[in-house]
């Protein structure tokens, strides 16, 4: 094995902001994400991939949490996408909840977000529809 020759591993998958994110958790038992901005939302969501992929389930489930506190007209589409990739009923939940109201359910379907996972992810048309429903 190359790894136990060298000082180096190289993890080519990966943005190094999201592995330091991680590396940080794992060493320090901590989410240290900015709380604002373009940029946290988005580590937040490479971060919960990287988390579902290394089998880490507290910092998958922060990050669910934090994502849950993103839900905008601009992102609710991409955060549902991710949720039912990953596996987040959580995030899912807070989808519908956020596209519950009138208002925010009539903006998100005039974005381009939602143009896309009508074509990439259609299940999750029906989903939003009995999600969003009463019970």
């Amino acid at each position: 094995m190359k790894e136990g020759t060298s000082t180096m591993v190289q993890v080519n998958d990966m943005d190094p902001n999201v592995f330091k994110t991680m590396l940080d958790f794992i060493y320090g038992d901590s989410l240290l994400v900015p709380e604002a901005g373009e940029n946290s939302w988005v580590l937040l969501q490479h971060l919960l991939v990287a988390a579902d992929r290394y089998d880490l389930q507290r910092l998958k489930h922060m990050c669910e949490k934090k994502l849950c506190e993103h839900i905008s007209v601009s992102t609710a589409t991409t955060v549902l996408a991710l949720a039912d990739e990953q596996g987040c009923g959580e995030l899912k939940k807070a989808c519908y909840g956020f596209l519950r109201c009138p208002v925010n359910l009539r903006a998100v379907v005039d974005t381009e977000g939602f143009d896309h996972i009508q074509g990439s992810c259609p299940h999750l048309i029906k989903d939003i529809i009995f999600g969003v429903l009463p019970s």
